[in-house]
């Protein structure tokens, strides 16, 4: 009768069981740091820009998508009309606004 060593190998018994987690051990591992050092932290930083752009309102200063600087002058559900310069308006999906500007802490772009 003919045996392959592979076949051989799992005739050996509890001898494999413990081979297979041996061998899982590092990519478990692999996984577990890469869910605390890379998944973890980006999920929290998702999770705190989106609370930043859900709590944008009348006056904030915003940073849209295009990297346009202006004054929000209206908002609801899904758009926020932004002032970019006195009379000049437009209308921004609220998802594509990237950041919320401090007012205590910007200061004035020609200073």
């Amino acid at each position: 009768m003919f045996i392959t060593p592979a076949l051989a190998q799992t005739a050996g018994g509890s001898a494999s069981g413990a081979g297979i987690l041996v061998q899982m051990a590092p990519l478990v591992l692999i996984f577990v740091v890469f869910y605390f050092l890379l998944i973890r932290p980006q999920q929290k930083r998702m999770k705190e820009h989106k609370a930043k752009i859900e709590a944008v309102k009348k006056g904030d200063q915003v940073v849209t998508g295009g990297g346009l600087v202006g004054k929000v002058v209206r908002v609801d559900e899904i758009y926020a009309d932004v002032e970019l310069a006195p009379g000049m308006k437009v209308k921004a999906v609220k998802s594509t606004l990237t950041d919320v500007i401090d007012p205590a802490t910007a200061k004035p772009a020609n200073d």
